[in-house]
């Protein structure tokens, strides 16, 4: 005799429901990761896809909009808009990734040191990163100005700074639990050294977590650097540089001439917003964390 199963009512909605979630995580995460890939290759191949020299001057082509010879407007100097962002992508996305480098870095070699020797050095550590958090970045960014002078340099040693609090603190804590596990004990009484424990097994288990906070980080990253440029302090001109881009632009756009501000705007905002959908979804494949 047959039987025959009665779905409970609204289980085929849910799994349904959960499906088109997966779905569309995936295709955002498929979408934000096109969106890096591009920014990256036109900064790579800035000199071989853009159009234009980014600082040739044109004073017959001043505040043009978009056309067939310069697709989106020239800038009030004359310069193509489109060749400055592709070019503008190499400052805007090195920079941040020097910053997220040496504070990944840095952050995670002061976090494991500290959670794995304790005591006066980790109470020292704890402290010096609470003193540096309590700092804005920007008020760094502003001292750093005033006694080195501004620059794209002195702002990505001052963010690279501003940033260690934020991944030594959340890796020191993960390295504490871990250090704290019975295959480290079984390690040490196995007599293996500290120095050899913590980079051949405590560290490349907190690797994904510090990747998580690195990609986490870059959108913000950029951001900061796009605001440091904007108010003077980042890059200086005639760099062509995403958030100068913007800063150059906003005279314009009384006149009738937002151009310039819009684009290099919308190009900061839409990688952002990538980079955050890539960081959760490198945190969700790589930590477990919940859709």
């Amino acid at each position: 005799m047959s039987t025959y199963r009665i779905a409970a009512p609204g289980r085929g909605r849910t799994n349904l429901g959960r499906l088109r979630s997966l779905a569309r995580g995936r295709g955002l995460l498929i979408a934000a990761s096109a969106v890096v890939a591009v920014a990256v290759l036109a900064a790579l191949f800035a000199p071989l896809l853009a159009p234009y020299d980014p600082d040739a001057v044109d004073v017959t082509a001043v505040s043009q909009p978009g056309s067939a010879a310069h697709w989106l407007g020239t800038d009030d100097a004359g310069r193509d808009i489109l060749s400055r962002l592709m070019y503008g992508a190499r400052p805007s996305l090195f920079a941040p990734a020097v910053v997220t480098l040496t504070a990944g870095t840095v952050g995670t070699a002061l976090a494991v040191s500290a959670a794995w020797i304790g005591g006066w050095y980790d109470r020292l550590v704890s402290a010096a990163l609470d003193v540096v958090f309590g700092f804005p970045g920007l008020v760094l960014a502003v001292v750093a100005a005033a006694v080195f002078g501004a620059g794209l340099t002195v702002a990505v040693v001052t963010l690279s700074l501003a940033y260690l609090p934020y991944v030594a603190r959340v890796v020191r804590s993960a390295a504490q639990r871990e250090r704290r596990l019975p295959y480290i004990s079984a390690l040490r009484t196995l007599g293996m050294s500290g120095p050899r424990i913590c980079l051949r097994h405590l560290l490349p288990n907190l690797l994904p977590l510090v990747l998580v906070q690195v990609v986490t980080s870059f959108g913000y990253t950029l951001l900061d650097i796009a605001a440091f440029s904007f108010i003077g302090l980042g890059a200086q001109p005639p760099t062509a540089e995403w958030g100068l881009m913007v800063a150059n632009g906003s005279s314009g756009i009384l006149a009738g001439s937002a151009e310039q501000s819009l684009y290099a705007g919308l190009v900061i905002v839409v990688f952002v917003i990538a980079c955050n959908l890539l960081g959760s979804g490198v945190s969700r494949r790589l930590l477990g964390e919940p859709r």
